[in-house]
């Protein structure tokens, strides 16, 4: 079987550490990572509790797939009630720590309650404790798994920084220091209960290890070794989107006033190959390799040695917020993971404040010239921000928050759905994000289904809702699967051969189309959590910027999202999900769904 059969129940109010046998019913049915979690987080917690109380939980999730032959099963994900949303929040991750956790004789942990003091939990196969953190407490990310790993070998560590201790609500949590659980503020829910973070030794055998298994995912990476895709993708990594966005009109610029950055160019993903990668760097089980260790060796950022930034990351830190130099996004990109910070949702949210500082809505001094273009200004306001120094602590919360402080009509120019602020595509330029972002279960967010691939390649009209309903819920449903397995996003695989690659783990007995199933009954029971968190058709809609702002440059040039056109394509998105308008699930669907 792909599971262990067992997980871990920490209290960390009352200091224990319970073990207990995993619910293969519940797995049958949810799977793992993202949809066990899920089904998990609305059966323990009840509505309206402050997700950065003790009553709120957080889970580290694996699926039956991660740590096996199968590629990229390193992934894995963190499950909980975002401090920065309210409402239900995953975040899926990369690097070692899963198959470490998995190897250690876990399928999951769940963290409850609050430590006295600052602790962080070590996980082996021999036994789990809580220690004290009180020596890593302050420190950034980089150090803490600097120290903890020195301390226990053959470990991995997934930490927070000092954004996450001082609980902003964007903090995010770290391992392999360029790995992260970004946006939502999983970082502020660890913080918020004393845990500095979790140190995982493991060595035993994954058990999902028969011939028929072998012989499936033998030929599977054979496949994605030969994919041109992947073969791109190992080439120039997520940055070639760079590019590729600003070429095709919706490259995040300034804010989102537009979607053309006239120096793209100079922080695309092919002058960062050409200029300054040396390394390609891959997370466990990967052949991909997505990720780039880049070196700096001239100018103002000159001895600058990281890994990334990655195409997310320079799309808001450095067009949104008008850098034009790939060094300085680099430079902001390592200062927000070793503070334990969103890189997206700073992105965002510093450029929310250039343009409230651009109007005249904001008046500050502490910042120099909190001005587009200026990367000294946005070093400084990461550092203010984690840290809740002066202005900082003011777009703490991002950039809803802050609009309903600065008030005007500065909320029309937050770029966030339900509080969560948007990610490298301009919606005025890809019509099927538009839809993507307003419908997401965790606030705009480009993992659950991307349409820029299909709209470039003709697949979707561009500049239009034709089909964009159906494209998006069918492929939310299976990206839920894949979360839930936990499996890469940039993994190229087609649903009958993962069934049967899933079946041969697990002894399940799936169809494409219950496996399909499986997606579609995650997704409405994350709607049901947030419709019980408050959430209703009023807020599935975009920034008002977006329908009353024309695109002023490049291939979407003159138009706006038609909201007419819009509601339409949300109630026919409703309509294909058995959902009533107002975006409820009827009861039909659930009692077909199980729910």
């Amino acid at each position: 079987m792909g599971y262990m059969h067992k997980y871990l129940d920490v209290d960390l109010t009352k200091g224990s550490i319970q073990e207990n046998k995993l619910n293969l019913e519940l797995a049958k049915k949810y799977i793992g990572g993202k949809g066990l979690g899920a089904k998990i987080l609305y059966d323990e917690l009840e509505a309206d509790i402050n997700p950065l109380s003790p009553e709120n939980i957080i889970l580290f999730m694996t699926g039956p797939l991660t740590g096996t032959s199968v590629v990229t099963s390193g992934r894995w994900c963190i499950v909980t009630k975002s401090p920065h949303t309210g409402i239900y929040l995953d975040s899926q991750i990369g690097g070692k720590f899963g198959h470490r956790l998995k190897k250690a004789g876990y399928d999951y942990i769940i963290v409850r309650g609050k430590a006295e003091e600052p602790s962080y939990i070590h996980v082996t196969s021999e036994g789990s404790e809580i220690l004290s953190a009180k020596e890593v407490w302050g420190k950034g990310t980089f150090e803490t798994e600097e120290i903890l790993k020195a301390k226990h070998p053959k470990s991995e560590v997934a930490s927070i920084g000092p954004a996450g201790e001082n609980l902003v609500t964007y903090a995010n949590i770290m391992t392999d220091k360029s790995h992260m659980a970004g946006k939502g503020g999983s970082g502020a829910v660890m913080g918020s209960k004393n845990l500095k973070a979790i140190v995982t030794s493991g060595t035993l055998k994954i058990v999902a290890v028969n011939d028929e298994f072998k012989e499936l995912t033998r030929t599977f990476r054979k496949k994605v070794q030969n994919d041109a895709g992947v073969q791109n993708r190992h080439k120039i990594g997520t940055m070639m989107w760079v590019n590729m966005s600003n070429e095709g009109g919706f490259l995040p610029t300034r804010n989102y006033q537009s979607g053309v950055f006239e120096h793209a160019d100079s922080i695309s993903g092919e002058t960062m190959i050409e200029k300054h990668t040396y390394a390609h760097r891959a997370c466990y089980g990967c052949l991909i390799a997505c990720g780039k260790a880049n070196k700096f060796d001239s100018g103002k950022y000159s001895g600058l040695d990281v890994d990334g930034p990655e195409y997310e990351t320079t799309a808001l830190l450095g067009s949104n917020c008008g850098l034009r130099d790939l060094a300085a996004v680099a430079k902001a990109s390592e200062i927000c993971d070793d503070l334990g910070l969103d890189t997206i949702t700073a992105g965002a949210t510093i450029s929310f404040a250039m343009e409230c500082v651009e109007k005249g809505y904001l008046n500050q001094t502490e910042i120099k010239d909190l001005v587009f273009g200026n990367d000294d200004a946005v070093l400084q306001l990461i550092e203010f921000i984690a840290n809740k120094k002066g202005i900082g602590d003011l777009f703490s919360k991002g950039s809803k928050a802050a609009a309903m402080s600065i008030g005007q009509d500065s909320l029309d120019f937050a770029i966030q759905v339900k509080g969560n602020e948007l990610a490298g595509v301009e919606p005025r330029g890809s019509w099927g994000m538009a839809l993507a972002y307003s419908t997401s279960d965790r606030g705009a967010c480009h993992q659950r289904v991307w349409t820029p691939s299909a709209e470039l390649r003709g697949d979707l009209k561009r500049f239009s809702f034709d089909g964009v309903p159906q494209f998006v819920k069918e492929n939310q449903d299976e990206r839920a699967v894949c979360f839930s397995l936990v499996l890469c996003d940039f993994l190229p695989f087609n649903v009958p051969e993962m069934v049967d690659i899933l079946n041969s783990a697990t002894g399940f007995s799936y169809t494409p189309e219950s496996y399909l199933t499986v997606g579609e009954r995650i997704w409405n029971i994350t709607r049901k959590f947030n419709i019980r968190e408050g959430i209703t058709t009023d807020d599935d809609v975009l920034p008002k910027r977006f329908y009353k702002d024309t695109m002023p440059e490049g291939a979407a040039k003159g138009l706006s999202i038609d909201k007419v056109k819009f509601e339409a394509a949300k109630l026919e998105y409703y309509k294909l999900r058995g959902w009533n308008d107002r975006g409820i699930p009827t009861e039909e669907k659930l009692n077909q769904l199980e729910l």
